[in-house]
């Protein structure tokens, strides 16, 4: 099974590769968000929690995510793989993911780390604010937060997948050929 956690921060292009990655390799995409919503319309233990604190304005605690992540991977047995996409988030998440993929005898197979200068990523940020209408695109102070954020909170989670020699890191600059190129070749060596 081939299990990636794709990271970056806002602006890199996760999205855009993510969705070539799941197409290409056949794997399954496990965004937090569509998690949450998910878990939500169905109206799960969980994902009415979710949504109780969600309406209180209150983040959801890393157990609940951790135990709908754990919901998605039972119910695909037969997965080539997953992309985690928004999560982890900090080391303590990536410790209870691994606990969890142990169960499953599937491990984390690589980190792909999308590398962007903070410049080109506000440009990006901006531009797709123009597009998608996205309030937090549209402002350069909430970028560069959360910029700031990514880099105050994530990043030392590159520290944890290298320690275990799983980082592969990936520039992020180039037309999204050119990058999904180098990502391939990240993937097929590992494969």
């Amino acid at each position: 099974m081939l299990n990636i956690v794709l990271f970056g921060p806002p602006g890199a292009g996760k999205g855009t590769q993510s969705e070539k990655l799941i197409s290409k390799y056949r794997l399954i995409h496990l965004s937090t968000g569509d998690l949450l919503r998910g878990e939500i319309l169905q109206g799960t233990s969980l994902g009415l929690e979710a949504k109780k604190l969600m309406d209180q304005g209150q983040l959801v605690p890393d157990e609940v995510v951790v135990g709908m992540i754990e919901n998605k991977l039972s119910a695909n047995p037969n997965s080539k793989g997953f992309i985690f996409d928004g999560f982890p988030r900090t080391t303590k998440q990536a410790e209870a993911l691994d606990a969890i993929l142990e169960k499953f005898k599937s491990p984390i197979s690589m980190m792909l780390a999308l590398e962007v200068e903070k410049a080109e990523l506000i440009n990006r940020l901006l531009e797709r604010g123009k597009v998608s209408g996205r309030a937090d695109d549209a402002n350069e102070l909430v970028i560069e937060n959360r910029i700031n954020e990514y880099n105050n909170k994530t990043l030392p989670l590159k520290s944890y997948y290298q320690a275990q020699n799983k980082l592969s890191t990936i520039n992020g600059i180039g037309s999204i050929e050119e990058i999904f190129g180098a990502i391939c070749k990240s993937v097929d060596a590992l494969l």
